[in-house]
Parts: C-alpha cells; structure tokens; sequence
C-alpha cells in the first residue's frame, strides 16, 4: 500500500541501493551517502521526553522503513536544498518495483509512521504530504492514535509552553494579523502579548495560499498550523519561515462572528 506518486516540479536524481536504516527517516546508500527522507519527521525520544531507544514509536517507525526498503533499490528527487547542514542528502524517495515507483515518504506518512513538515529551502511538496497525512491523522491511525502527537488547541498558551523545542500540530482561531517590521504575526487570542502565535516574514506570505494577497482576512479564520515550538516573548510561537506550514480548516455552519472580523 502507499501512494505511487509524488508531487510535481521535481529534479531527478540518482538510483542507489539501500544498505542501511538509521532511524525512521534517515538511510543509507550503497555509496556511503546518508539520506535525509525530507518532508517526513520521524516520531523520536524527545516527542515524549524519554531516552532515545526508549520510544516504541522510534522503533515502529524504523521497521516500517527497514521492511520497505532494506535492500531495495530507491531513485531520489530534488525540491529544494540538497544537503542539510551535517552534510546528508535531502531528497523524495521512490521504490523502484520493476517499472512502478512507490514515493517512500507518501507510505510513512498514510500509515502514520511519520507526520508532515516542510523547511525553508524545501517546501516543493508541502501541499501534497499534507494530502497523504490527512486520512492517517483524522483516523487517528499510527502514531496519531498516541497523546503525544494529538492536535493541541491554539487558547491554551500554557500547556503549549510546556511543549518548547518540541514540533507540534495546533489548531485554532486566528483572532489578529499584523504586519511589523517585516514579520506578519498571527495571534489567536486579542491578548497578544500572552497568546499562542505564529509568525512568517512578508516575503514568504506565498505560504498563506489564497490569502498571501490580503494577510487581514485570516482574522476569524480557523488554521492549523505546524513547526517547532519557539517563543515570542513570553509567549509560545512558530516561525513558520524556519520551518513549518499551516492549512485553512474548514468549520461548517460557524462562521466568524463580527467581533472576530473586527
């Protein structure tokens, strides 16, 4: 199972065989190279404070990947930076079955082996891992069965604190945009200065999708946004210039109430 295919707009790369797993999102190559599985994190120890080797998601997601690949001959595709700053390849992988393709991050991803993400230099397939992560997130399959990966909820500012350093999935209602100094912040509480927020530069407003054009009209929208847990002040933040990615929720018959346009 797995979808065959990947995204559009991608530079091929070479056929090498793997010879080794490293983690859930790292391997191998038959010529000594490491690669980077990019677009597709891995649960690991700190997800859950634990000792590395300690987090059964760890191994689950590392067998997954053995029993895929281990072996197998993989062709890599380029959408962005190629190497990352320890000098590992960063690439979508596909599994060569005789003249199939199967894309190795779609597999971990649908069954909830890994989740989602997208870096700076390399958001070429952002829209559609977010796609092939969706059913395995809203069915709570895999790794989104445990608490630990759960959607936390954007007006608990608190209990976001406590995930610092940590990469997060949170939802919920943008109540202020502003444009400051280059930076366009999203906060989900009026109280700005205690809210949960995210952040991006001007120049990268293309992440907003349809509203890159007029930043305002995210006031009253609901978003899910994803990255690391950082902070604004005293207050927990993402950049999702540095690395992250938020998505438009659709909320049937709720729509923004007039305090929450204003």
């Amino acid at each position: 199972p797995g979808p065959a295919l990947a995204c559009a707009g991608l530079s091929p790369g070479p056929a090498r065989t793997v010879s080794r797993i490293v983690d859930g999102e790292t391997l191998v190559l038959d010529d000594g190279t490491e690669l980077r599985l990019i677009g597709a994190l891995a649960p690991r120890a700190l997800d859950v404070g634990t000792e590395p080797g300690a987090w059964l998601w760890e191994a689950r997601s590392r067998d997954a990947l053995e029993s895929l690949v281990l072996g197998k001959s993989i062709e890599l595709a380029f959408g962005g930076e190629r190497l990352d700053r320890y000098g590992r390849l960063m690439a979508q992988a596909y599994l060569i079955e005789g003249d199939r393709r199967r894309w190795v991050q779609g597999y971990l991803l649908a069954e909830g082996f890994a989740r989602a993400y997208a870096l700076a230099g390399n958001r070429t397939c952002a829209q559609e891992l977010l796609a092939t992560e969706k059913t395995a997130r809203e069915t709570r399959r895999g790794l989104w069965g445990e608490a630990a990966y759960q959607v936390r909820q954007a007006d608990r500012p608190g209990e976001l604190s406590g995930y610092r350093t940590t990469f997060q999935v949170v939802e919920g209602r943008v109540a202020r945009v502003a444009l400051v100094r280059g930076i366009i912040h999203l906060s989900f509480d009026r109280n700005w200065r205690q809210a949960f927020s995210a952040s991006l530069r001007n120049t990268d407003r293309n992440l907003l999708g349809v509203s890159a054009g007029d930043v305002k009209a995210l006031e009253g929208r609901q978003v899910r946004v994803r990255g690391w847990i950082g902070q604004q002040g005293a207050a927990p933040a993402i950049d999702l210039s540095s690395g992250g990615l938020i998505e438009m929720v659709a909320v049937p018959d709720q729509p923004a109430s007039q305090a929450d346009k204003r």
